[in-house]
């Protein structure tokens, strides 16, 4: 029964990573009809009119168009099976693919820029039309819209592409407004504003481009693992009775809800191999089931079961190691009394040099300590 339980959640997981594809996929496609119809009206209007921020503005959407084609075969190489050569999958595509992405809005709004301080020192009057007018604000009303419906699909599968397209299209409808704006005022005015809203535009392009560029960039490097996840995991291992601590939690990204990851958990020293293997076993699968993170590493840390002398030695290093501010967590902690041996770790903060940090712990605890020899581990802040 337990295993035909767990084969159904396996699956359920599967058509969840192939629902979320198509959903990427059908979204992406409805993005990429409404902008190339909106670079043919924009265009259309543009060149008719003469006006450089209405064709600029199509230019936006073009890249528009571009980035969402470009976000469908990021998707499909991502959904590509794990093999010999790529064993934990093709998942990192996406964020190539939202590299490249960037890269074409920030080469837009350069091109952008560069065509309307063009038209600033070499002016051209506008001459706009009721229906061209009509047609620009018809198109910021479908910007809008679509803006909306590409947030909320990319939010619905957590897709960094899909949440930054349809942020950028909300964003593009505002720049849209701005041209429609500019161009009433020729209108009732004479003042022409079309190369100077042209350069607004392009600079909010560019802007555009340096975020999308440097989210995806963390995303390559690595980020901060979500704390809803990580508490979670801890939560799941922590409920275990035979656990008192999960420790030194590391998630490893390869893409889009494809998360591998390694913990420490604090047993009994009275546990033998073969508890640990059962427990270990049965903890990963429940982890992986209940929030899609594989546990490919699970160390242990044993604590001291039978020996009240030990406890009170706990106690007063705990006190003197966490006196520190840059301490930030203990764990870890064993004595063997009869070897003299005493090792504990330390979750040290980014703004303490480790090195130093690790001699004064040393020298604190030495001096409490001095027939011990002591092992002290300075981890890193990787998770909260």
């Amino acid at each position: 029964m337990e295993e035909n339980t767990q084969k159904r959640t396996r699956n359920d997981l599967a058509q969840a990573i192939e629902k979320r594809n198509r959903v990427i996929v059908r979204t992406s496609l409805i993005g990429i009809a409404a902008n190339l119809l909106l670079v043919a009206f924009k265009a259309t209007i543009g060149f008719l009119s003469n006006s450089i921020a209405v064709i600029l503005d199509a230019v936006n959407n073009l890249s528009d168009a571009l980035s969402s084609v470009i976000t469908i075969i990021g998707a499909k190489l991502a959904n590509r099976k794990p093999d010999k050569k790529h064993p934990l999958g093709h998942g990192r595509i996406e964020y190539i693919s939202a590299m490249i992405v960037s890269a074409i809005v920030l080469y837009a709004g350069l091109t952008a820029l560069v065509e309307s301080v063009k038209k600033i020192i070499t002016p051209e009057e506008a001459d706009y039309s009721v229906t061209s007018l009509i047609i620009i604000a018809a198109a910021i009303v479908v910007k809008l819209i679509l803006g909306r419906f590409v947030k909320a699909q990319g939010e619905k599968v957590n897709s960094g592409s899909l949440i930054a397209s349809g942020s950028d299209a909300v964003f593009d409808a505002i720049l849209s407004a701005s041209v429609l704006a500019s161009a009433i005022l020729f209108l009732l005015t004479g003042i022409s504003l079309e190369a100077y809203v042209g350069v607004v535009i392009s600079i909010f392009i560019i802007k555009s481009g340096i975020e999308m560029m440097t989210d995806t960039l963390s995303d390559i490097l690595g980020r901060r693992a979500d704390p809803e996840v990580t508490n979670r995991i801890k939560e799941l291992l922590n409920e275990a009775p035979e656990v008192r601590g999960a420790f030194d939690l590391v998630l490893y990204n390869y893409g889009p809800n494809r998360n591998y990851g390694s913990v420490h958990l604090e047993l009994p020293d009275t546990m033998t191999v073969d508890q640990v293997d059962q427990l270990s076993r049965r903890l990963q699968e429940r982890v992986y089931l209940e929030t899609g993170v594989i546990l490919t590493g699970v160390g242990v840390y044993s604590y001291n079961t039978s020996d009240n002398e030990s406890a009170r030695m706990r106690n007063r290093i705990f006190e003197q190691v966490m006196s520190h501010d840059w301490a930030l967590q203990f764990h870890g902690f064993y004595v063997d009394s009869e070897e003299k041996e005493l090792r504990f770790d330390v979750v040290m903060s980014f703004d303490v040099d480790h090195a130093e940090a690790l001699k004064t712990l040393y020298d604190e605890i030495g001096s409490l300590y001095p027939d011990y020899h002591l092992q002290i581990t300075a981890d890193v802040d990787v998770t909260d």
